[in-house]
């Protein structure tokens, strides 16, 4: 999808631009956000003839280069454990389940995703936060879609192996086999 004019690049500016945001919100110090942001946008301006067809994935990989070669190398799991919490179940669905085990399982999945290593935070992160697909996600990480598969599969298991067994895993952090 070559960009050829002002305008062309304008539109998939304003297209991509608040995805781009979030997904540097969550992992960048907010003092830092911005010039991220930025940074991408001009890096895209700059490979502007050279961006694919759809470029959000693109966009989020140069955003990840950004924050790594920045030294921006803060731990980025606040606002991620907040929405792995909502998509982990407890197996509960009744809205009168003690307020104390709630607590009590948000500390456990905090705790387990301390745990991780940053890859396997970067992984799920992709997976659940960000909601891509595999091939995108790989593209993000700058590796082929069964290496991601294959790295997601392992976090899966690693967050699941960290959280005691009184709790069951959501289908979206369940190890696959």
């Amino acid at each position: 999808m070559p960009i050829d004019t002002e305008a062309q690049f304008t539109e998939v500016y304003r297209a991509h631009y608040e995805d781009v945001l979030r997904f540097v919100r969550r992992r960048a110090h907010p003092m830092n956000v911005d010039d991220i942001v930025g940074e991408t946008f001009l890096t895209a301006w700059r490979r502007r003839r050279e961006l694919p067809e759809d470029p959000r994935p693109w966009l989020f990989g140069t955003a990840r280069k950004v924050m790594l070669n920045a030294g921006r190398g803060m731990r980025r799991q606040t606002a991620l454990v907040v929405h792995i919490q909502q998509v982990f179940e407890t197996g509960s669905h009744d809205r009168t389940v003690d307020a104390t085990a709630q607590v009590d399982s948000r500390m456990e999945l905090v705790a387990a995703w301390k745990s991780l290593p940053p890859a396997d935070q970067e992984v799920l992160a992709l997976h659940v936060w960000e909601g891509l697909a595999a091939k995108d996600a790989a593209k993000v990480l700058g590796c082929t879609r069964a290496a991601y598969a294959m790295r997601l599969t392992r976090a899966k298991r690693r967050l699941a192996g960290q959280l005691t067994s009184a709790h069951s895993p959501s289908p979206a952090l369940a190890p696959t086999h």
